[in-house]
């Protein structure tokens, strides 16, 4: 039933504080749909009670190895009175459809990424769900982990002075298996396209997230190592930043060996660098920065990283999450963070921290370099 390392969860429980238990369900059986299952598992102000997949045997296993109700009809899914949450973990271009029912029946949304394939369908999900009185988080649980959010500080605090230079790069690996076991993978109408859009999106939510908004974008991409497959498995592209700095991304998956994901941040003063899922700070002598946001101070510590409280396991570097294959390096952690928060919200009656309308922004920065590739010219990239 577990299909990554789950370590980092043993004897740990989320406790419930003063809510009361929200009653889930999932729609679809794949390989994600068994990451938020372990996740809602140890929440304890969560509950997952049911299923719904029209695959009958992704259906049975899933709902036998979870103990809970499998639906192969989707309203029936629906028609329970008390369910609170639906969770879509379907292809990306089935979450307008599955979404919109799920808000005419009352129940709050949380979407595996991205909302959607485009922005016009996305805001049309968004748009429903706000009529319909319901909340709409959707998964970037990269911004839950801790060196990410040490990053973003470091740089919301001017650290590294003023933004002048990004680079992105997501240069993972998938065989040819990945694509024939699940053929909407690579596909435009499911998928929205391939390496940017699946494996990408994460990145490029981080990238705006911690240098500021994308304005414009010149991209060329191509499908160079797999068959079968409309989207790209390569794309590379020039950015330019609202506050004038310019950047650079990158996503493949050909790349052998997969390299860890990297994003740098160059600023006037400094370079902040995320390597995987480890943040570095960097002076102008080129001396690395020792950051503690306990305390008063921040000091450079020579060439040497003062390892400090909030630094996790340094000295030994792992794989990128999911830079071979989809669970490769997978932790469950930055999932339950996230969970953890949209439950907080949603008991309070306010808009989870990484709601649809904020989900617009990736999406625009992918939907634009994809139109920059296809018409072979710089796109704007519009504030949503």
């Amino acid at each position: 039933m577990i299909i990554a390392n789950l370590d980092d969860l043993k004897g740990r429980r989320f406790p419930a504080r003063r809510f009361t238990k929200n009653l889930v369900g999932i729609v679809g059986c794949g390989t994600i749909s068994q990451i938020h299952a372990e996740v809602i598992s140890r929440l304890e102000n969560a509950s997952l009670t049911s299923a719904f997949s029209r695959t009958p045997d992704r259906r049975n296993t899933f709902c036998n190895n979870y103990g809970i109700t499998g639906y192969s009809d989707y309203d029936e899914f629906l028609a329970q009175k008390e369910l609170d949450v639906v969770v879509l973990c379907t292809p990306n271009g089935t979450h307008l459809d599955y979404g919109m029912k799920a808000a005419d029946a009352g129940k709050h949304l949380i979407i595996e990424k991205p909302i959607e394939i485009t922005i016009k369908r996305a805001r049309k999900l968004i748009e429903h769900c706000a009529n319909k009185g319901v909340k709409l988080a959707v998964i970037y649980q990269n911004r839950f982990i801790s060196d990410v959010q040490r990053m973003k500080k470091a740089i919301n605090e001017g650290l590294i002075g003023e933004v002048t230079m990004t680079r992105a790069s997501i240069k993972w690996y998938r065989d040819q298996s990945y694509y024939n076991e699940a053929p909407w993978r690579g596909s435009l109408e499911l998928d929205g396209g391939g390496a940017l859009i699946n494996q990408g999106i994460h990145t490029v939510d981080l990238l705006y997230w911690l240098a500021g908004p994308i304005v414009s974008i010149q991209a060329f991409k191509d499908t160079l190592t797999h068959e079968n497959i409309k989207g790209e498995d390569n794309l590379v592209a020039s950015l330019k930043f609202a506050n004038g700095a310019l950047g650079t991304l990158e996503a493949s998956t050909s790349i052998i060996p997969a390299q860890n994901r990297m994003i740098e941040v160059h600023g006037t003063k400094g370079t902040a660098i995320l390597d995987g899922d480890e943040f570095r700070l960097y002076s102008a002598d080129g001396s690395e920065r020792s950051v503690d946001f306990d305390s008063q101070e921040n000091t450079w510590s020579g060439s040497e990283q003062d390892s400090g409280k909030h630094t996790e396991q340094k000295g030994s570097k792992t794989a990128s999450t999911g830079a071979t294959s989809p669970m490769a390096g997978f932790k469950h952690s930055h999932h339950l963070a996230q969970y953890q928060s949209i439950l907080d919200r949603l008991h309070r009656g306010v808009q989870p921290v990484v709601s649809g309308e904020e989900s617009l922004k990736s999406l625009a920065i992918v939907e634009a370099a994809y139109v920059s590739a296809n018409e072979e010219r710089a796109v704007s990239v519009f504030n949503y």
